[in-house]
């Protein structure tokens, strides 16, 4: 039963995920992407205009067939957002942008297109549609959150993903600044009547304190374990790898890397090994 798991996940992925908001899968399943990006369409429930969340990859099929799934509605793409900039989420905005002509707003200038971009508090609204920008970095230093009020969604791009945890993209991504994130987005689940977690990959989570909960304490396990590796005499971070992520699929195990990489950082700035 999906209660039973992390988040309580939606049994499957794509289509309407809250009276505002459907994912559109992207075809590009790894084992970094679980099933692929999901790409997702926002609007108003009457609303002629639609937000876009992370076109995903240049994938020419996908990007027409996110305006298709719009049109059908009887929407237009009036803007298109980037929860950050790695290419599974962004490769494909410039030509989604040229086929809606719309700009591109991004944190990171790199990754916009148009005069606009976007700041952490912002306020967004898109034919009535209330959308709110949370800066949650961590996993990247351009990482946003989109928070969704009506619906008590947010969209965490890969902050927060539906199945699994996410990696701090060392050196740009840093542990101290995604477990902040966390905290926040804990408050905000806690306090805030924000209850769905609308991810970049995999299933949507129905339980978003549960699912901050697990980070929580996932993060706090492994930093346990790589301070463990350190003390038993692992010196480099493949070696912490090999020995903390014996179990886990050596073809996430680069990736692994750099979040021990991210990790040994933390734990040498608060003094828990030595330099």
């Amino acid at each position: 039963m999906s209660g039973l798991l992390p988040g309580d996940p939606a049994a499957a992925i794509g289509g309407e995920a809250t009276p505002r908001a459907l994912c559109v899968l992207a075809p590009n399943p790894s084992p970094m992407t679980l099933d692929g990006t999901n790409t997702w369409l926002l609007s108003e429930p009457g609303s002629e205009l639609a937000v876009v969340i992370d076109p995903g990859p240049l994938h020419e099929g996908h990007l027409r067939r996110v305006i298709e799934t719009a049109e059908q509605q009887g929407k237009r793409v009036a803007l298109t957002l980037l929860t950050h900039g790695h290419a599974d989420h962004s490769e494909g905005a410039a030509r989604f942008a040229e086929l809606t002509g719309t700009e591109v707003r991004a944190l990171d200038p790199a990754h916009r297109l148009g005069s606009e971009g976007l700041t952490d508090g912002q306020r967004l609204d898109v034919g009535g549609l209330d959308l709110r920008v949370v800066a949650t970095p961590g996993h990247t230093s351009d990482s946003l959150t989109f928070h969704l009020p009506a619906d008590g969604a947010i969209l965490t791009g890969d902050t927060v993903l539906g199945r699994g945890t996410t990696m701090v993209a060392h050196p740009d991504g840093r542990l101290g600044d995604y477990l902040d994130s966390l905290r926040h987005l804990h408050g905000m689940a806690a306090e805030h009547g924000v209850r769905t977690v609308l991810p970049g990959h995999g299933p949507v989570l129905a339980d978003a304190l549960g699912a901050v909960d697990y980070y929580l304490a996932h993060r706090a396990g492994r930093l346990a374990q790589v301070e463990t590796a350190v003390e038993a005499g692992c010196r480099t971070a493949a070696e912490v790898v090999e020995r903390v992520y014996a179990d886990v699929d050596r073809a996430l195990w680069p990736a692994a890397e750099l979040s021990v990489r991210a990790q040994l950082q933390y734990l040498r700035e608060h003094g828990l090994i030595p330099d």
